[in-house]
């Protein structure tokens, strides 16, 4: 136990020295200042500038900023809706893989815009290499610029102090503004993405991950996993190449490769906190919502690590002692599986070493509970922290109720319109989670998907849909999107409805909140800065840090613990593996 707990101190650790260091370079890259990359990434930048034909320095209003997203994110899903559909075109099929059904694809394409990268397929057994290495993986870099393109314009929002409405005239061309998508989208691919997922490939290859074009070999599955591999964990993205995810050896075969991986999952959503802090010109404030993120995480850790060690109440019943190993590899053991499990659900990732069904009662609450705070601790990239400002707004606003003034946040006051917008940006999600999961367990068309019975069939639905609303792609394998066999018969209408309402589902859960999101900042970026006063409220201390942690908690506990009692704390308490 002293070991485990020794290699999770010191991944943790890691992450803490990585975060100024990271966040330093991404504050500069979106400030628009030199850094060491720009004889590159510059150059980079600058051709896309002329392939896009956009001007980076026209600036844009939270409506212009909110249709250039959308736009860009429905062509990106009709191209990949393309590509998935034309597989029988594709060069390099030595699979001969066709098309999947037409549900299927546009689960799929809904899935891999959004970043959820939720999968109903075998990606070995079903996409080609062009499918993967270009539909997907260019969809798993862009998908995640896009989050950390929104996250910046809120910031930008946030520390404006340029835009005094007492100031401001009707010519000032860039009044109200917060920033240029065309710009923010590429910068953060060609500074961020692209460079630490070129190194992170390298050093994949170098531990044995598999990067080739090379056709099927003795009936064993290859292709280009490496790069694939890299920006999946990078982007928070998560889909794998092969089926069982990080746990196929192809992808994660060392323990250093599995240790890259947490290390990518984790690095850009933790250090965004820092890039934050410094572009608001207060480091304090990113140090303080990172402590409130990393107490959240670290207790997710340590009861899944305990719940994993502990076994299961039907291994015990057996008089079988030792952890839990059902469903995980021995190379990887309890420890590795249970830091991987905290971190992929904290994150937007979804990436798996281990199998989610086969944790302990207590150890599958953990990623629900995750989950169920609604990417607020690291989540995906930039959405994590654009997820987390709105509950630090929420925290505001009841800080500022109990000392019997008005809110403000940086100087900005916090006052109707901001928190109408902020309590649909914190509801929306899980509305969308209680409506699909209720929705497929009352009727007749969920019921096919559902392969188990009981607690766990329950748990499996629920996390279906709570993985999907908050675009994270992780699985209790149960819930399918593919025809099986129920009650002797075929349903296709009911699979059919798994994947349409997965996709949709998927789909609200991420333009909705980015909508509301980036009127936020609309609303934000042109408030009058008002001098800190002997009443102000602080939200750079510890105190304010644990208002924000109960914020967060509550707002989960108060929305799914129903939910979960029905679920994985029933399995928890029982003497039976359902």
């Amino acid at each position: 136990m002293a070991q485990g707990i020794l290699q999770i101190a010191c991944f943790c650790a890691l992450i803490v020295a990585v975060v100024p260091l990271l966040g330093g370079h991404m504050a500069r890259v979106f400030r628009g200042e030199h850094t060491l990359l720009d004889p590159v990434s510059g150059r980079l930048e600058r051709g896309a500038y002329r392939v896009l034909g956009v001007d980076p320095t026209r600036q844009q209003d939270w409506k212009a900023y909110a249709r250039a997203v959308l736009l860009f994110s429905a062509a990106g899903w009709l191209l990949l809706f393309v590509i998935l559909r034309t597989q029988t075109l594709h060069p390099l099929n030595s699979g001969d893989f066709h098309s999947a059904p037409w549900d299927v694809t546009f689960n799929t394409v809904s899935s891999f815009v959004t970043n959820t990268n939720w999968q109903f397929y075998g990606g070995e057994t079903t996409m080609t290499y062009v499918s993967q290495a270009v539909g997907l993986t260019v969809q798993n870099f862009v998908s995640a610029a896009v989050g950390i393109a929104v996250a910046v314009a809120l910031v930008r929002a946030v520390a404006n102090r340029r835009q005094d409405t007492r100031q401001d005239t009707p010519t000032d061309p860039n009044a109200g503004t917060i920033g240029n998508f065309w710009q923010d989208l590429t910068r953060a691919i060609t500074h961020v993405l692209l460079p630490i997922a070129f190194i992170a490939a390298l050093l994949l290859v170098g531990q044995g991950v598999l990067q080739t074009l090379g056709a099927t070999a003795h009936g064993v599955a290859r292709g280009p996993v490496a790069s694939q591999e890299a920006i999946k964990e990078l982007g928070t993205n998560g889909g794998g190449f092969f089926n069982v995810n990080s746990a196929h050896p192809f992808e994660n075969p060392t323990a250093f490769s599995n240790l890259i991986e947490l290390f990518l999952i984790l690095v850009i959503p933790a250090s965004l906190t820092a890039t934050y802090g410094r572009m608001v010109g207060n480091r304090r404030q990113g140090w303080a919502i990172f402590g409130a993120m990393s107490l959240l995480f670290v207790i997710s850790v340590a009861v899944v690590f305990a719940a994993e060690r502990h076994g299961t109440p039907a291994q015990q019943l057996a008089g079988l002692v030792g952890g839990n190993l059902e469903g995980k590899e021995l190379r990887n053991g309890t420890t590795m599986s249970s830091l991987f499990t905290a971190v992929t659900t904290v994150t937007s990732c979804g990436a798996v070493n281990s199998a989610f069904e086969s944790l302990t009662g207590i150890g599958g609450l953990v990623p629900m509970a995750n989950m169920a705070y609604g990417e607020s601790v690291f989540g995906g990239v930039g959405t994590g922290l654009y997820t987390m400002l709105m509950y630090v707004l929420l925290a505001v606003f009841i800080g500022g109720l109990m000392v019997g003034r008005t809110p403000e946040f940086l100087g900005k006051k916090i006052e109707a319109r901001e928190i109408k917008l902020v309590s649909l940006g914190v509801l929306a999600t899980p509305l969308l989670v209680l409506l699909g999961s209720g929705v497929a367990l009352a009727t007749k068309y969920g019921a096919p998907s559902i392969y188990a019975t009981g607690p766990q069939g329950f748990s499996e639905t629920l996390y279906a849909y709570m993985s999907q609303a908050n675009n994270n792609g992780s699985a209790f394998a149960g819930y399918t999107g593919f025809l099986q066999p129920n009650a002797g018969n075929l349903d296709s209408n009911g699979v059919t409805f798994a994947d349409i309402v997965g996709g949709l589902v998927m789909l609200g859960g991420r333009f909705l909140p980015i909508i509301i999101v980036l009127a936020i900042a609309g609303s934000l970026t042109g408030k009058r800065v008002a001098p800190a006063g002997a009443g102000t409220l602080r939200t750079d201390t510890g105190t304010f840090g644990g208002l924000l942690i109960g914020v967060v908690v509550l707002i989960g506990a108060l929305t799914f613990f129903p939910a979960l009692l029905l679920g994985p704390v029933v399995q928890g308490l029982t003497t039976h593996l359902f």
